[in-house]
């Protein structure tokens, strides 16, 4: 307070102490209000949070974030596609699907776990992959499958009735033909002697080894292997059927002759039963 003001109060000291009231009053009236404003304030953060858990909830409660009961009715559901499958058809997944009820979570609840486990037991499937979509709820099945190496045929004349994929696992007829894009080695067996239903990895790729070694070296696509008679297996490609003898380690040494001996075969003007490489020397079967 300045010296002015001093000298005005004691002069007039009604009139300040009339002033000091007021101005306390005015205050405690602006406290008073603020008081008021937070509290409003309060209330209507209170009001607009327990809005949104209401939103929230309502939002949870719509059926978009599920799956609908009838998801694994049919393969024209919009909840569902199957993606990546060429040997099993999608109706077999969908039937193995089916082993599972639809569950009644959110869709970002639902674990496919099994789901998956069923799809697996599917032979030519090898894995599975599962996303999952929100709103609205729906699942895309991403299909695995094995891949084919050797199919087999019990006669020349016969369609294959099986395969082996290239992990040495053989699947059965169910899921025959194989599409025209995979390229295998047909095995013609009889199971006789040699059972193919009992042929690991190993001996599958043995058989996928003797193609190949026999196309590089004939420069030719082998159309099929005879195994017929274990003990005198024949390869045969466009040019001439080859005569190996018994499937053994030894029998890869023999492939190495075809590189001279194809282009001598294709030189003869005559018709040629088969091409012996049983032995040390090379035979030359007419067919009479």
């Amino acid at each position: 307070m300045s010296d002015e003001e001093f000298i005005q109060q004691q002069q007039n000291p009604r009139y300040y102490q009339r002033h000091r009231y007021q101005k306390r009053k005015l205050t405690r009236q602006v406290k008073k209000s603020r008081r008021r404003l937070n509290r409003l304030r309060a209330v209507l953060k209170l009001f607009i949070l327990i809005i949104l858990i209401v939103l929230c909830y309502m939002l949870l409660k719509m059926p978009q974030w599920r799956l609908h009961t009838n998801a694994f009715d049919n393969l024209n559901s919009p909840a569902l596609e199957i993606v990546n499958n060429k040997i099993v058809s999608s109706q077999k997944v969908l039937s193995a699907l089916r082993r599972n009820q639809v569950s009644t979570k959110p869709i970002f609840l639902v674990r496919t776990d099994n789901l998956k486990e069923s799809i697996k037991q599917l032979e030519p499937v090898q894995d599975v992959y599962i996303r999952r979509f929100w709103f609205p709820a729906r699942l895309k099945i991403i299909i695995v499958e094995r891949t084919p190496a050797l199919t087999i045929a019990p006669d020349i004349d016969v369609e294959p009735i099986a395969f082996f994929s290239s992990d040495g696992k053989l699947i059965g007829r169910d899921y025959m033909p194989l599409p025209e894009q995979y390229s295998t080695v047909r095995v013609i067996t009889y199971g006789v002697g040699d059972d193919y239903r009992n042929w690991d990895k190993t001996k599958v790729m043995n058989f996928k080894k003797l193609a190949l070694m026999v196309e590089d070296a004939s420069g030719e696509q082998v159309e099929y292997i005879d195994y017929r008679t274990p003990t005198d297996v024949y390869v045969k490609i466009p040019t001439v059927n080859i005569r190996l003898g018994s499937f053994n380690s030894g029998v890869y040494n023999k492939i190495n002759r075809l590189t001279t001996l194809v282009p001598q075969v294709k030189m003869l003007n005559k018709k040629i039963k088969y091409l012996d490489l049983r032995w040390d020397s090379n035979f030359i079967k007419l067919d009479e």
